[in-house]
Parts: C-alpha cells; structure tokens; sequence
C-alpha cells in the first residue's frame, strides 16, 4: 500500500468522522485527490466500513463474556457459525487454532442471561462451551499500528525520525 494510502487509513482509524478537508489537510493532499483515494481504498476492501463505538453498558449489556466452543463429535459439519448467527447476543464469532474451534464474544445483561446463551448456544450448534466472563476492559478497539510515511514529518514541520536497516 502507498504511504499517502497508509496516512489515509491511518487518520481514519483514529477518527472515522474526518471530513474529507479535515482528511485532506491532514495528509497534504486535495479533497478531491483523497475523496478517490478514499472510495479506492473502500473498494479495495481496506477500509470495509464506519462505526459508531458504543456504550454496552449504557445499552444495559454490562457483562461481556468469551465463550469457547468445541463440537462433540469433530467428524460432523462445521456449521456453528451458521447454526448461531440467529443469536443476537453473540457480538463476534473467531476461528481459532487449537482446542477450541470457534470463540464467542458475547454480550448479556447478566448472569441470567448468560445462562440462557449458553444453553441456546450448545443445543443450536450441538457443542461443547468453555466460558470467560469480562472483569473490565482496560482497552478494545485500537487502531492498527501502521507506519508514518516519511513525507508526514514534513507536513508537520519535524524532523524524520532515523531509521535501522
């Protein structure tokens, strides 16, 4: 990826409501030239959409929780994903390495709650749960560490940093 593409995505990752000036300004370029740039690096599927961040516990969703879950018999499909997108509760569905085959994000008003997810998700997908309940979230959300082009020093009037071979 280009280094003007790189200060894109990455002004957009800190702050997804730029304006295209505000954008335009940040990376040196004209808003037209970003606006492209920008629709480029959507199509691309670089940047696969804007989202508004929000409060679970404002949306009375206080109790996150990872489950893990591992079919009881590995010879059947691998349709749990399929078999649990009808759960609201569950936020993020991974694919992971190891014991496990998929892990769960969820999100629940309380304990309650929880337990009834963990029912509907082991008789929906016929599978086995491991479960880890969110203390606090220290942080979630950060942006991708990508590099600063060399150019942006200029535009903010520093000096580049050194860098090692």
């Amino acid at each position: 990826m280009e280094e003007i593409d790189q200060a894109i995505v990455a002004a957009l990752t800190a702050d997804g409501r730029l304006s295209y000036t505000d954008l335009a300004e940040r990376v040196g370029l004209s808003v037209s030239a970003v606006h492209q740039r920008v629709r480029r690096l959507e199509q691309r599927g670089v940047i696969k959409g804007y989202a508004a961040r929000v409060s679970f516990e404002a949306l009375d969703l206080p109790l996150t929780a990872f489950v893990a879950i591992r079919p009881f018999d590995p010879s059947q499909p691998d349709d749990a994903p399929e078999r649990l997108a009808h759960l609201p509760e569950i936020d993020s569905c991974y694919s992971v390495a190891g014991e496990d085959f998929y892990l769960l994000l969820v999100r629940v008003a309380g304990p309650a709650d929880l337990e009834r997810v963990l029912q509907e998700i082991r008789i929906s997908a016929n599978v086995t749960t491991r479960t880890t309940v969110v203390l606090s979230t220290p942080y979630e959300h950060r942006p991708p560490k990508i590099a600063e082009p060399a150019y942006q020093h200029r535009l903010r009037g520093a000096p580049p940093e050194p860098t090692t071979p």
